[in-house]
């Protein structure tokens, strides 16, 4: 049973240091008990203390790790049950489902071509994490020989499918050093797949015919030492798959029901008969609540949106995308390149950097901290002030790279120009254009 505020307060250090962000443990404690605040946040916490207050900071939703590598991922760890009360913490994972009858050189190929898909934007390298081998024929040897083959030549993490204790036992031996999902545990093989998950130390999904039979499975896993479960609650039709979603997210949050306090996994690629309406169903559950969607192919067209809009859903709303303040060189500037300024929110950032690229003209592009904010916002809000910016310039060190003395701002910015000109005697600031996609031909202009 989680603890109250004054439980939680009785155990902390009670020094109000306001380290934690808030100006009393007992504010602190407050927030602890209501899942705003992390208990990582107190840095004076006994360890005693913090043992105790494990399962009051803990997240309602288990945190699941999968994989391993560059494609390794969590799932759950959620604590909200819509991202503006706080936000959504671990990415929903996509995978692509492949039959372990696959020919070998179609695998490979298959592999080259998904390995591909990756895209940059804002900075972050967007990609899916899973392959889902699923056994179709009972053959241990060639789902072993797939997993090992996925496992070994490719950074794709993988899900284990298979209702055969020895086919899964094999696939295990083949890539367990990929720390894989196992899937899944059922009323049918409970036992033996919970056995294997325990042994390997690997997680394990359970699956039933509705949320209702999915309690008594996922208490006797649990009753067995199992603590990292991914639930799937059976149905394959697109309304009450997601009212199961929804009640599992709500029990858990709510109600505070532990046993289903575990992430979940859907199959859009066995709800609809084409990849259009399969991306469809999968942005349903991006944003309420899959832990993991499995699509029957990765094509860029439907894959690349998905990507886009988990960035988006699990991005912290209260925070916005920055970049780190600082000289940025574009095109290896020299002593007698131009010199921009503008704000640290990544889009703004990402944009104008691009912009600056494509004029093939070198330039210094300042970053300045405005709290990640755009330049209109951040101008408004008294975060891109001409006094401040004068004094960024002058400390970030640029004037030791350059000869001249003249600074570009952004065009939505223009009533700065005044102040940074006090601030900054003897340099001539030039209005920008209000637009980034006309820089170009502004720096070649110049």
């Amino acid at each position: 049973m989680a603890l109250t505020g004054i439980q939680i307060f009785k155990l902390l250090p009670k020094t109000n240091c306001k380290e934690c962000g808030v100006p009393t443990c007992l504010a602190f404690a407050m927030n602890l008990a209501s899942g705003k605040a992390e208990l990582d946040s107190c840095p004076y916490v006994s360890d005693e203390a913090r043992e105790k207050l494990a399962e009051a900071s803990a997240p309602p939703i288990r945190p699941v790790a999968i994989g391993k590598g560059v494609r390794s991922f969590t799932v759950g760890g959620e604590t909200v049950l819509y991202r503006h009360e706080k936000t959504f913490f671990n990415p929903t994972a996509i995978a692509a489902l492949l039959g372990s009858d696959i020919a070998d050189t179609d695998l490979e190929a298959r592999l080259k071509i998904w390995n591909a898909f990756q895209y940059e934007r804002v900075g972050l390298n967007l990609r899916p994490e899973l392959i889902a081998l699923k056994d179709v024929n009972g053959d241990k040897q060639a789902f072993a020989k797939k997993a090992q083959t996925i496992a070994e030549t490719s950074e794709f993490n993988l899900v284990l499918m298979a209702d055969n204790a020895e086919v899964m036992k094999a696939g295990i031996a083949a890539c367990k050093f990929k720390k894989p999902l196992l899937y899944a545990a059922t009323a049918v093989n409970s036992d033996d797949f919970g056995a294997l998950a325990k042994e390997n130390e690997l997680p394990l999904a359970v699956r039933a015919d509705s949320v209702e039979e999915l309690i008594p499975l996922i208490q006797k896993l649990t009753e067995m030492g199992l603590k990292d479960l991914v639930l799937d609650p059976g149905s394959r039709e697109i309304k009450p798959s997601l009212e199961d979603m929804v009640a599992i997210r709500r029990a858990a949050l709510k109600a505070g029901n532990k046993t289903l306090g575990f992430p979940t996994i859907a199959f859009p690629c066995e709800m609809a008969s084409n990849l259009e309406l399969e991306t469809l169903i999968a942005g349903m559950y991006i944003a309420k609540y899959g832990g993991i969607v499995v699509l029957s192919d990765f094509a860029g067209e439907s894959l690349f949106p998905l990507l886009l809009e988990r960035l988006n859903i699990f991005t912290d709303p209260q925070r916005p995308m920055t970049v780190t303040e600082g000289i940025y060189e574009i095109g290896n500037p020299d002593e007698n390149s131009p010199v921009l300024v503008t704000t640290n929110f990544a889009l703004t950032y990402f944009i104008v950097s691009g912009e600056i690229e494509s004029s093939k003209v070198p330039a210094w592009l300042l970053i300045k901290d405005a709290e990640g904010l755009s330049v209109m916002t951040a101008w408004a809000a008294g975060k891109f002030s001409g006094d401040d910016v004068g004094i960024f310039v002058k400390k970030c060190g640029i004037m030791d790279k350059v000869k001249h003395k003249e600074l570009i701002i952004p065009g939505y910015a223009a009533a700065i120009a005044g102040d940074v000109e006090e601030e900054l005697p003897g340099w001539t600031i030039q209005v920008g254009p209000r637009e980034a996609a006309h820089l170009p031909a502004h720096l070649r202009a110049r």
